[in-house]
């Protein structure tokens, strides 16, 4: 009787059943399993002795094919969550292997797709988190990275780095998006690799790109799978894990920040991939027979050149030879594409293949102008550059710097900013940072913020320009907020204090029989100053609100005052330093 087949919920393959357990001990291989009772040759029969000259085994021997026609599509994994296609050559059709196939789309993709470094060694950028001496480099060694979260910018290599970080530990790696799965693909995947772990003991790696889409219901999938070790996660996420995430989630992973990649980085992916290029474009050209076999110099063959082609005919190039193997791509254009990527890798991989395409004779200016033209800007009114350049702004006018101001203002005005919400943070500057200095700055911050509303872009923006610019060079006082955040913590400290009785309104009889307002001085009656208790007797003497110029409690750094005289003052002293 013919043993069952079964799926094998490591490698995918067929498996008879009563084999299964010899294939996942051996890791995988593609050792035939042992010899059973099914695998025997049937005995001969005196009726049909024809039969009996030919065994059976090879039948179950020889590995099924997994498509019985050949308009059959492409065998998937039966795992129910990533759909992902066997390996390589394991599936025939027609008589091709899959690999050619598989070769044929990848040379499709985008070339920052098709650049991914293999080896940790290949990875550009990030010295200090995947350095030799980094702790996310021992844990890689050991063998086991624990559940983390990626946190950085577009293209700066969260995807590739965790990748790697599965191969490196010799791990299962799975991959979704939380933007078109749920919580059932991620269950899904963490009872495969529930059973891969008790089989095989192979630990399986989860990689959840823009782990942020889900929102906090749907994280809390992840808790009892991360508790107990069943899958180690790897969420990769642009925006701040603080806001995004939930604490409990935080609770059990690392997190990692990965910067920007420096324009050293990027200029180092982008000759290394124009190098590749050129490297296979040279390769892919068959050589001509002339130019080995029809040769003037008397010099003698040398011994490769008996296999012409097998060896790389671009073996190295450094950046000042790109422009020779492509002419459009001119040292300034190099430049300008480590510029306009600002340090995201996939966009200045996008850029140097636009470049490439282009025709060798292009003209620079026009291959630069395409170039500035196709770059969308990176600002989000959702994410943190937002939050980023508005505190770049309040800090610019915090500062009297005008300049600064308005360039940060028309940054944001120019991606698509609210300009009411502009509005609205400098009317808080107006009282925050200016405030006792210039009691003007807060109505025209009030009045600004209502012709925004009345007008709206574009002519807004000159509104917006005037209300920074005042605020820029107004004086600067914060002795309102910071007597508010002194009374503040005072009335953190007891709650339940209560009013004196002095300060209470007596407006009925019985409250004047209780001593309500006893003791009050009416101050309009009185020719001279008077006085009450206007504070609860465990801060009478407290002063909140300090005298204007009283510097009790600021700070001397005679470092960032020689730095202010030279770049701001022209070298003069500051006429309040210390003697």
């Amino acid at each position: 009787m013919n043993s069952r087949k079964v799926v094998c919920p490591v490698c995918s393959k067929d498996v008879p059943e009563d084999s299964i357990n010899t294939h996942l001990d051996s890791n995988c291989s593609d050792a035939e399993p042992p010899a059973s009772t099914s695998q025997r040759p049937l005995k001969t029969t005196k009726a049909k002795p024809k039969d009996a000259q030919t065994p059976i085994a090879p039948i179950f021997a020889k590995k099924l094919e997994p498509m019985s026609s050949p308009m059959a599509g492409p065998s998937y994994s039966q795992s129910p969550t990533l759909g992902k296609k066997r390996k390589a050559g394991e599936i025939t059709m027609m008589g091709h292997s899959s690999a050619k196939r598989h070769k044929d789309t990848s040379s499709s993709a985008p070339l920052a797709e098709r650049l991914r470094p293999k080896s940790l060694e290949d990875f550009v950028g990030h010295e200090s988190l995947i350095g030799p001496d980094s702790l996310l480099t021992s844990m890689i060694r050991g063998g086991s990275t624990g559940s983390m979260i990626l946190w950085g910018p577009p293209g700066c290599g969260k995807t590739t780095l965790a990748r790697l970080m599965a191969k490196n530990t010799n791990a299962i790696f799975k991959e979704l998006s939380a933007t078109d799965s749920n919580i059932g693909d991620v269950r899904a995947v963490a009872e495969e690799a529930k059973g891969v772990l008790s089989h095989t003991g192979r630990r399986t790696i989860l990689f959840l790109d823009e782990v942020h889409r889900f929102n906090k219901a749907q994280q809390d999938i992840f808790l009892p799978f991360v508790e107990q070790g069943v899958i180690q996660l790897i969420g990769a996420t642009t925006e701040n894990p603080s806001f995004k995430l939930t604490s409990a989630l935080l609770s059990r992973c690392r997190v990692f920040v990965l910067e920007r990649l420096t324009d050293d980085d990027i200029r180092t992916i982008v000759v290394n991939a124009a190098r590749r290029v050129a490297s296979d474009k040279a390769a892919a050209i068959p050589p001509e027979p002339e130019l080995v076999d029809l040769t003037d110099s008397p010099m003698p063959t040398p011994p490769s050149s008996s296999n012409p082609g097998s060896q790389p005919i671009v073996a190295s190039v450094d950046e000042a030879d790109i422009s020779t193997l492509f002419p459009q791509c001119t040292p300034e254009i190099m430049s300008s594409i480590v510029s306009l990527s600002v340090g995201d890798a996939r966009t200045a991989l996008s850029l140097l293949e636009l470049v490439i395409a282009a025709p060798r004779d292009s003209d620079p200016a026009k291959i630069l102008a395409s170039l500035r033209r196709s770059v969308s800007t990176s600002y989000d009114r959702t994410g943190d550059s937002r939050y980023d350049m508005i505190s770049a702004l309040h800090k610019s006018v915090r500062g009297s710097q005008p300049s600064a101001a308005l360039y940060w203002l028309a940054r944001m005005l120019s991606a698509g900013e609210d300009p009411l919400y502009i509005a609205r943070r400098m009317t808080v500057c107006a009282s925050e940072d200016i405030g006792l200095a210039d009691n003007h700055a807060l109505p025209l911050a009030v009045a600004t913020m209502q012709a925004c509303q009345m007008i709206g872009m574009p002519e807004c923006r000159i509104n917006l320009a005037h209300l920074v610019s005042y605020l820029s060079e107004a004086p600067k006082s914060t002795r309102s907020y910071e007597g508010y955040k002194r009374a503040e913590e005072a009335a953190a400290l007891d709650p339940s204090i209560p009013v004196p009785i002095m300060m209470r309104n007596a407006p009925t009889k019985l409250m004047s029989e209780l001593g309500y307002s006893k003791g009050y001085h009416y101050n309009p009656d009185y020719a001279h100053p008077v006085t009450n208790d206007y504070m609860p007797i465990q801060f009478i003497g407290d002063v909140f609100l300090r005298e204007e110029g009283d510097k009790s409690g600021k700070s001397w750094d005679e470092e960032a005052l020689m730095k202010w005289e030279m770049d701001e003052n022209r070298g003069r002293p500051w006429p309040g330093r210390q003697k």
